[in-house]
């Protein structure tokens, strides 16, 4: 409706422009379910005490400030920390409480220094195997003449016969120094819990001096947790379903679920293994928009990993296997509580999801991700040769292979799609998946327009410009935009009974491009170069 206008003069309205720009939405966001070292909720979500609530982490710095590090037994870590080396900037952390705090780990009362029987400090180790002896030395005494120190003291953290933490000038109380401020802050090794004591002087509740064992508890074991909780509920934003509060995510891995399915006797329980696996698929194709990267069991060679997929037995466009596991550096083995071993196992996950989240940056969506080198690895735990992969990428298993001087890669890219053979490839999938997300969300201003043909032009040349801009970047086949996508909004497929109806429907095909799995050269002889008589 045009303004009423009074006074002569030059007026200056703001019309809509024919069409809205269309924004792509981020592809490269992954998220992982499994255990941590600790939580610490002052530098997580002050609202989440226990940190069960998925936690949008940027870099593996802020992952330690949260999470505590790297933990015996726990695979997270080293899919967090295999992300980001490998060119992941952003994921979310879903951490399932394993049971630690339930008096599995070892601890050790502290006497006071004013009085024996009153307990100053707790001491509790991080690992249900650590074993430390924690020393307390007190401060030197004062000269003749001069006043006396305050009440500080200095505490160690005596490993293997070495000193592997120490920490002077501590106090009992609240202050910056004080005990349970420092040590819970920084040590990689114990924590402290300063008791109460009605009546007594901070100089009598001062831990004595002297040297305190703290070892493991006799058949103490982390509890672990279930399936079930691996997979949480969405109502209280636990497990994989909490997901449902971040919308970016477009990739899940659970890299403890290998911890989850292993028995005391250090058997897999492979029933339980294939259904959370399944499990996991089922719920991201029922949310359209994320993939599941799955991990082999670990100890397979290429039959039984052959058998793992059968057994699996999932068709799905939504899932991505990849076999075999990765050996890398063993961050724990300093510290002596991991007897020493240089090196441990890790499942995959993580690291294919940075290499994902790399490709996307560099390439696009549209780029297969792989024929790409795996970073942070030292070595596989099994290597794969050419006849084995013959056998294992026609059923959607994908490789990770070694091939000397040019590094460790990624050598396939099959989604676990077995009847239709158009999503085939990770990358068609998702670039479907980054296509129809980036057009729900920007043409969210469509919704209670007045539907008429005005309406629909405007819808076309939005996605046009949207998909012609792909066309360009070479997401799409074609020599034309023509050939590359079609649109199709008109009387045709917006007939008066369904705008009647309140429908507007807008058909779209586009032509993805796939990748060149399969190069081959023919060659032949040729008796050329002879010349031709006239």
């Amino acid at each position: 409706m045009a303004a009423t206008y009074g006074a002569p003069g030059v007026y200056v309205e703001e019309r809509p422009s024919g069409s809205m720009p269309l924004q792509g939405v981020g592809t490269a966001v992954a998220a992982f379910v499994g255990f941590t070292r600790t939580y610490n909720a002052d530098a997580g979500d002050p609202s989440d005490p226990e940190g069960v609530k998925p936690q949008l982490v940027t870099s593996w710095p802020q992952y330690e400030r949260i999470y505590g590090g790297f933990a015996k037994g726990a695979m997270l870590p080293h899919a967090v920390k295999g992300y980001f080396e490998n060119g992941g900037s952003l994921c979310f952390i879903v951490r399932i409480p394993s049971g630690a705090g339930d008096g599995a780990l070892p601890q050790r009362a502290l006497p006071s220094a004013g009085r024996k029987e009153v307990e100053s400090l707790v001491v509790e180790g991080l690992e249900p195997d650590t074993a430390v002896d924690v020393v307390i030395e007190g401060p030197p005494p004062p000269a003749e003449g001069q006043e006396p120190p305050p009440q500080e003291f200095t505490l160690k953290i005596v490993q293997d016969g070495a000193v592997r933490e120490e920490y002077p000038g501590l106090t009992i109380g609240r202050g910056a120094r004080g005990v349970d401020r420092v040590v819970n802050e920084r040590s990689k090794l114990i924590r402290v819990q300063v008791q109460s004591a009605p009546g007594m002087s901070l100089a009598e509740r001062t831990p004595a001096a002297g040297t305190y064992p703290v070892k493991p508890k006799r058949g103490a074991t982390v509890v672990k947790a279930t399936p079930q909780q691996m997979e949480g509920s969405e109502i209280e934003r636990t497990g994989y379903q909490g997901l449902a509060i971040a919308d970016d995510v477009t990739m899940v891995a659970v890299p403890d679920l290998i911890t989850v399915a292993t028995r005391e006797d250090g058997s897999l329980d492979e029933d339980m293994y294939l259904a959370a696996q399944g499990r996991l698929v089922d719920w991201c194709e029922a949310s359209g928009t994320r993939m599941a990267i799955l991990d082999a069991p670990p100890g397979l060679n290429a039959q039984s990993a052959l058998e793992w997929r059968t057994a699996l037995g999932k068709d799905s466009a939504f899932g991505a296997a990849y076999y075999p596991h990765l050996v890398v550096a063993n961050p724990l083995a300093t510290n002596g509580s991991t007897n020493g071993e240089r090196f441990i196992t890790v499942p995959p996950s993580g690291h294919v999801a940075g290499v994902w989240a790399r490709t996307d940056a560099v390439r696009g969506v549209w780029k297969a991700p792989a024929n790409e080198i795996v970073r942070g690895v030292a070595r596989l735990e099994s290597d794969v040769t050419t006849g084995e992969q013959s056998l294992l990428n026609p059923e959607q298993v994908n490789c990770i292979r070694s091939f000397g001087a040019n590094g460790i890669r990624i050598w396939g890219a099959r989604t676990l799609a077995r009847m239709d053979q158009s999503w085939r490839y990770i990358n068609v999938r998702r670039l479907f998946i980054f296509v129809e997300e980036s057009i729900r969300r920007g043409t969210q201003w469509v919704v209670f327009e007045p539907n008429d043909t005005d309406l629909w032009a405007r819808v076309r040349r939005t996605v046009a410009a949207f998909l012609r801009g792909l066309w360009m970047q070479g997401a799409l086949v074609g020599a034309t935009p023509d050939q590359a996508f079609f649109i199709l909004c008109d009387e045709t497929n917006n007939p008066a009974n369904s705008v009647d109806e309140g429908k507007l429907v807008v058909d779209i095909g586009i032509a993805p491009v796939k990748p060149a799995e399969f190069v081959i050269f023919r060659i032949s002889q040729w008796q050329g170069g002879a010349a031709t008589a006239e």
